[in-house]
Formats: C-alpha cells, structure tokens, sequence
C-alpha cells in the first residue's frame, strides 16, 4: 500500500476502524490505490457519514422535536 494512502488511513479513526474490522481492504488496497474512493464511500455508508444521512437524521431529529412540542400543548 502507498504510504500517502496509509497516512490517510491512519489520520482518520473511523477509517482505520473499518480497516481493522473489514480486513480484506488491506489486500484490495494493496493490489490497486484506486480501490481507495470506493472504500472511503463503504466506510461512509457503514457509519452514516454520507450527506443523504445527514439529511434524514435532521429530518428525524426535527420530527422529534415538533412531536414533543405537540404533545406538550
């Protein structure tokens, strides 16, 4: 694996965590660097980083909060 690769790996946490738990990245990293971005966006899908999550989460949060206020009218 390319060292600047590995940087970037071990700088963010949660990345070296899907790393550790999802093992055969290492050997897809290894074989092409271009493996990269598509390994980056399962790691976002996993940990709901995504922007489409984002969105539903404060959404959700929202949901929540008016609720709350209706029932204490």
């Amino acid at each position: 694996m390319e060292l600047d690769l590995q940087k970037k790996i071990l700088e963010d946490p949660k990345m070296y965590a899907h790393l550790k738990e999802n093992s055969y990245w290492i050997k897809l990293l290894n074989r092409d660097a271009n493996n990269y971005k598509e390994f980056t966006e399962k790691m976002k899908e996993i940990y709901h980083e995504r922007t489409t999550d984002k969105i539903s989460d404060a959404i959700d949060n929202m949901d929540i909060i008016s609720s709350v206020l209706m029932s204490l009218k």
